[in-house]
């Protein structure tokens, strides 16, 4: 197996790829361990929760907290940790956290997609094309899941696929810098 974070953040038709940590209905929060080229346990979720999507990561970016861009597809099956999926953007959920070191707050945006090949999803172009209700929901699904992390989680706003596709952009610019490319 190939480090998975080195993947290119593209394909060749424009999307972007999303490597599966945790699948839909996981109640447990998987990590990609790049030294061990594999998935390990991070930890259970909170108690009745579990994810409503899959979870997972654009590989080739690096996001402002270090790790790569965080990213959630809307898919009515689960999938597999591991599994890339070819995407498009619907939005991103704007969040900052406490920072993992020092003082103050950083930016943790969480990427909102659905897989290019997921035709129940073909007439969904926007976040604002789902309902309120689910929009609600994945926010709450932000906070829920970090209630004992001590991370002080809190929901900027919402943005559209434009500002997807830039932030990938820009994070996968960050990437090839550290990577000194």
């Amino acid at each position: 197996m190939s480090n998975l974070l080195h993947l290119p953040p593209r394909t060749e038709a424009g999307a972007f790829h999303v490597v599966v940590e945790s699948p839909r209905g996981s109640a447990a929060k998987l990590k990609y361990e790049p030294q061990l080229e594999a998935f390990t346990f991070s930890r259970p979720l909170v108690s009745g929760l579990a994810y409503p999507f899959e979870w997972g990561f654009v590989p080739g970016t690096m996001a402002p907290d270090g790790d790569p861009l965080d990213a959630a597809v809307l898919l009515d099956v689960p999938t597999y940790p591991g599994v890339v999926l070819a995407c498009r953007a619907l939005g991103v959920v704007k969040l900052t956290q406490r920072r993992k070191k020092g003082p103050g707050r950083e930016r943790n945006d969480r990427v909102i997609a659905v897989p290019v090949k997921a035709p129940r999803a073909d007439e969904i172009k926007d976040a604002d094309h789902l309902p309120a209700r689910v929009r609600e929901e994945i926010e709450q699904f932000f906070l829920q899941v970090t209630l004992f992390e001590g991370k002080e989680v809190q929901i900027e706003g919402w943005e559209g696929p434009a500002a997807v596709e830039a932030l990938i952009d820009s994070t996968a610019k960050a990437y090839r810098e550290r990577q000194g490319r």
